[in-house]
C-alpha cells in the first residue's frame, strides 16, 4: 500500500467523521450527513485542494461501499409493513413516474439537452427510503397512515429503479436480459420463502450464542447471503447491486425475533460506520464539478433536474392519493415522493462508468439530489407544520371532530 494510499485513507475516515457533526449542526435544517460527505469529498480530491487521489485500493472499497448501500436499502424495505393498497398504489406510481421520465428525456434529446436518456430518466425515479425513514420517525409518522405511504412509495422507488438498471443499463439483448433476470428472481424468491420459515429452535439458539462472541454468526451468515447473490447475478450478466439488493431483502425477511435489532444495529454499523460513508466520500472525489460550472447551459441543468424529480415523482402522488389521504397531506407526500441523492449517486456513477452519461449530467444530477434532500423534506414538514398550527388556531373551523 503506497503512502497516497494512505494519506487517501486517513482523509476519508477525517471526512466520514466530520460530516454527521456538521449535519448535526444544520440543526431544524436536517441536512442529512451523506451531502457533507459528498461536499467534502469533492473539496479534498482532485477538483479542488487536490489532497485525495482515489487508486486501485480506494475504488475497490468503493465498490464495496456502493453493495453494502444496496444491501441496507434493500433492507430497508419492510414488506410486512407495506403490503396491500399502499404497495399496488406506490407500484403504479412508479410506473406513471417512469412514462413522466422517459416524455422529460425525449424531449431534453430532441432539445440537444441530454444525450443520455436512459440513466436520466432512471435517476428520476427514485426515492431515498432511507433519508426519510428518520424524517418519518422524528416526526412521529413512522406508524400511521401517511408513513405507511412514504414507506411503500420509497420502497418502490429504490426496488424499481433497481430492477430497471439489471434491465436496461447492459449490453445485452432486453428479451435475454430479461429471460436471465427470472431465472435471478426465481432464485430469489425461493431464498425469500426459506428464509420467511420458522428457524429450528436448534438453530436459533446457535445463532443468539453466537451473536455475542467473536464469531458473529448472523452477520457471517449476511455476509454469505450478499456474497451467494451478488455472484449469482454477476454471472447473470448483472450489476452486482441486484444481488446486493436482493439479499437485503432476504436477511429483513430470515432476521426477526428477539435478536432482530441487534443484528439490524450490528449490520448498520458495518455499513453506515465504515464502507458506505466511503461510497460517497470517494463519488465526490470523482465528481467533474469544472464540467458543470464550465458553461451557463450546465448549471442551469442543476435546477432543471430538481424541478423534473418533483414533477416525475410528485404528479402520481397528487393522481393517485386524491381518495386515500387527507387533500392536506398531498403536497408534503408529493415533496417527499421526490426526495432523492442515493440512487441518483449509484445511477450516475454507474451510468458513468459505464460510459452511458456524460460527467456533466452526473454532475448537475447529483447536485439537484443534494437540493432535493435540503428543500423538499423542509418544505414538507412546513406544509404539514402549517397545517396543524391553523387546526389548533382557535375560531378557524379547523379543529377535529372527537369520537
Amino acid at each position: 500500500m503506497t503512502l497516497a494510499t494512505v494519506s487517501t485513507l486517513a482523509l476519508i475516515a477525517i471526512v466520514a467523521a466530520i460530516s454527521p457533526v456538521l449535519a448535526e449542526c444544520t440543526g431544524r435544517l436536517a441536512i442529512p450527513g451523506v451531502v457533507f460527505e459528498i461536499l467534502l469529498g469533492i473539496v479534498v480530491g482532485p477538483t479542488v485542494l487536490c489532497l485525495a487521489h482515489p487508486g486501485s485500493v480506494i475504488t475497490a472499497l468503493e465498490s464495496m461501499g456502493l453493495s453494502c448501500l444496496m444491501f441496507l436499502a434493500g433492507f430497508e424495505i419492510d414488506l410486512q409493513l407495506v403490503r396491500g393498497r399502499p404497495l399496488r398504489l406506490a407500484a403504479t406510481g412508479w410506473v406513471i413516474s417512469l412514462a413522466l421520465a422517459v416524455l422529460a428525456c425525449v424531449g431534453l434529446t430532441l432539445a440537444g439537452s441530454v444525450t443520455d436518456a436512459i440513466a436520466l430518466g432512471l435517476a428520476l425515479t427514485t426515492t431515498a427510503l432511507g433519508t426519510l425513514l428518520p424524517i418519518l420517525h422524528d416526526s412521529g409518522l413512522s406508524g400511521g397512515r401517511f408513513g405507511t405511504r412514504v414507506m411503500a412509495i420509497g420502497s418502490v422507488g429504490e426496488f424499481g429503479p433497481v430492477l430497471a438498471i439489471a434491465l436496461l443499463l447492459n449490453h445485452r439483448n432486453p428479451v435475454i436480459a430479461a429471460l436471465l433476470l427470472a431465472v435471478f428472481a426465481a432464485a430469489a424468491v425461493s431464498a425469500a420463502v426459506l428464509a420467511s420459515r420458522p428457524l429450528p429452535p436448534r438453530l436459533l439458539g446457535s445463532l443468539h450464542r453466537h451473536l455475542h462472541s467473536s464469531a458473529q454468526l448472523p452477520i457471517r451468515i449476511a455476509v454469505v447471503l450478499i456474497a451467494s447473490l451478488t455472484l449469482l447475478a454477476f454471472k447473470l450478466g448483472f450489476s452486482v447491486l441486484l444481488g446486493a439488493f436482493a439479499a437485503g431483502i432476504i436477511v429483513r425477511l430470515l432476521v426477526r425475533g428477539q435478536d432482530s435489532k441487534v443484528v439490524r444495529e450490528k449490520l448498520e454499523a458495518i455499513g453506515f460506520g465504515f464502507l458506505v460513508p466511503i461510497f460517497f466520500i470517494v463519488s465526490g472525489m470523482q465528481m467533474d464539478v469544472r464540467a458543470l460550472f464550465a458553461t451557463p447551459a450546465a448549471l442551469l441543468l442543476v435546477p432543471l433536474f430538481l424541478a423534473l424529480l418533483l414533477i416525475v415523482r410528485g404528479t402520481p402522488v397528487l393522481l393517485l392519493y386524491r381518495r386515500d389521504l387527507p387533500r392536506r397531506d398531498l403536497a408534503p407526500l408529493a415533496l417527499l415522493s421526490a426526495t432523492g441523492l442515493p440512487l441518483i449517486v449509484v445511477i450516475t456513477t454507474l451510468g458513468v462508468t459505464l460510459g452511458s452519461m456524460r460527467p456533466v449530467n452526473a454532475a448537475a444530477l447529483v447536485a439537484a439530489g443534494m437540493l432535493s434532500v435540503l428543500l423538499y423534506p423542509m418544505l414538507a414538514r412546513l406544509r404539514m407544520q402549517r397545517v396543524v398550527d391553523r387546526e389548533e388556531a382557535p375560531g378557524l373551523g379547523f379543529h377535529p371532530v372527537s369520537g
